[in-house]
């Protein structure tokens, strides 16, 4: 079924009502049962294998369906999983082989899957509207086109919160020739680390509070669906591919020790050249990947990820300010290193571009708006040609709220923040912007490859479904992304 805006509106004020959406609670207020940080181990999402192989790409199959995990000690959570595990299970593909990833829909609510920072074309993107209903599945085709860290979620309309804090989140990574042949960790020293913040009922139901749309944030910090994990390492050199998979807080991440955290790439893969920083801050969605290099530390060194208050953010409980412990527990060789050049980044001139646009992020009539406006998918705000160089003005018109702004298709180039050059690690390639109270951040990109309509909207997952979401279209004559390549009936056939 497809649950409408109104539906969801009044299900939020109407607590009994919740169990078909995944026996969410609405404690408002309520804190999660108390827990001992540090007692867990870390584990890492497992390695999804093709169920075929050809010539021509990897064939993919995932189902989403629920399930019941222990994620508090001695409670069970009834989750929304993809292949019935939160997070879902990690894809790892060559660039210029394409995936074929067959979602099948479990689930008592219509899903989109929405494969973030691939350039897709329209009927693949994850478009809000292009529904998967239960009892269907979709194939979607992923060129598999840039080497970087990327993530596939729920993105249907007006549900996404809701569905990605059930669970329906994973990692998706692509590498290509030259990344793999820098002597960066690799193998067992390549860690994905999925952020994410939740709070539990005294049952281990898990509590969705919006805040009255303006925002969810949880009271337990969970890495890769672990609450507080603690990690074993050996003293060398470990690659960290973070993403910020929350559903509204903004974080800021640091080790306990004051070391550096050596910053490798962002969003759409590898900076020009290592960054260190003591503290790096990764806004809902952002990707980044750093090194840590344990040797410094003596056997038995135990380090904290911390995660200080962001003033922003629209809560400061004291549970969020730690993440997860490394302990160094063993002497291991280390072949690795961190080179002073990473992937060459060409940046877009200024002068190159063929005009410039305004959007203003804020809030009236009771619902987010991008220019005053909601979503409206019969309305195009932006028609670039393929090929054109555009400036996106990216305003945020006040309050006390961070926008995190993600434009879809494209890969893009921060040019300055309120006048200001963008933080060092920020200097990348890039498809998500963080986009705090009072700032304006342009942003420049090479519109395409593909034409058809693609969608821009705030990455605070309630700002997003409650209306903060519009679209432009490249070109003119793309591919439908909703009638093209529609959902089909299962059972599904075999590849």
């Amino acid at each position: 079924m497809v649950i409408t805006r109104r539906d969801a509106l009044n299900l939020i004020g109407k607590s009994t009502l919740l169990l078909p959406l995944g026996a969410l609670s609405m404690g408002a207020g309520q804190f999660s049962p108390q827990i001992q940080p540090f007692q867990q181990p870390f584990r890492i999402p497992p390695v999804l294998n093709p169920v075929h192989s050809d010539s021509t790409g990897d064939y993919y199959e995932i189902t989403m369906q629920q399930t019941q995990v222990e994620i508090l000690p001695g409670l069970s959570t009834k989750i929304w999983g993809y292949n019935g595990i939160t997070p879902g299970p990690t894809i790892r593909a060559q660039r210029g082989r394409q995936s074929i990833v067959r979602f099948i829909n479990n689930l008592p609510e219509s899903m989109v899957i929405h494969l973030h920072g691939m350039a897709s074309l329209p009927q693949y993107d994850g478009y809000a509207e292009d529904f998967i209903p239960f009892g269907y599945y979709k194939d979607y085709i992923y060129p598999n086109n840039r080497a970087a860290t990327l993530w596939y979620h729920d993105h249907a309309l007006h549900q996404t919160s809701r569905h990605v804090y059930m669970g329906l989140a994973g990692m998706y990574i692509i590498e290509d020739d030259l990344e793999l042949n820098l002597p960066l960790p690799k193998g067992d020293y390549d860690i994905p680390l999925i952020i994410q913040d939740k709070r539990f009922d005294s049952d281990g139901s898990l509590i969705f509070d919006d805040r009255r749309q303006r925002g969810l944030y949880g009271d337990i910090m969970l890495v890769n669906g672990v609450p507080y994990p603690r990690m074993e390492v050996a003293n060398r050199k470990y690659r960290f591919r973070i993403l910020n998979a929350g559903t509204s807080r903004t974080c800021q991440l640091q080790l306990s020790t004051k070391d550096d955290l050596i910053i490798i790439a962002s969003d759409a893969g590898l900076l020009s050249a290592p960054v260190r920083t003591k503290n790096l801050r990764i806004g809902v969605a952002e990707r980044y990947e750093f090194i840590i290099d344990f040797s410094k530390y003596p056997i038995g060194t135990q380090i904290v990820l911390q995660n200080p208050i962001f003033s922003s953010n629209i809560d400061s409980d004291s549970r969020t300010q730690q993440v997860m412990r490394f302990d160094v527990v063993r002497q291991e060789s280390d072949d690795s290193d961190i080179p002073n050049t990473l992937r060459p980044v060409q940046i877009i001139p200024v002068s190159s571009a063929v005009r410039a646009r305004t959007f203003r992020f804020g809030r009236g009539n009771q619902l987010w708006q991008i220019n005053n406006r909601t979503w409206d998918k019969n309305r195009v705000d932006a028609n670039p040609s393929v090929g054109d160089v555009e400036i996106w003005n990216l305003v945020n018109t006040g309050g006390e709220w961070v926008h995190p702004v993600h434009i879809h298709l494209v890969d893009l180039q921060m040019i300055d923040r309120n006048g200001l050059p963008p933080l060092p690690y920020e200097r990348g390639w890039k498809d998500v912007f963080l986009v705090e109270s009072g700032q304006t951040v342009r942003v420049i990109a090479k519109y395409g490859p593909h034409a058809g309509k693609y969608m821009m909207h705030c990455h605070n997952l309630v700002h997003e479904d409650h209306d903060m979401m519009t679209q432009f279209e490249v070109g003119s004559g793309g591919a439908d992304p909703i009638t093209t390549a529609k959902a089909k009936p299962l059972p599904a056939p075999p590849f």
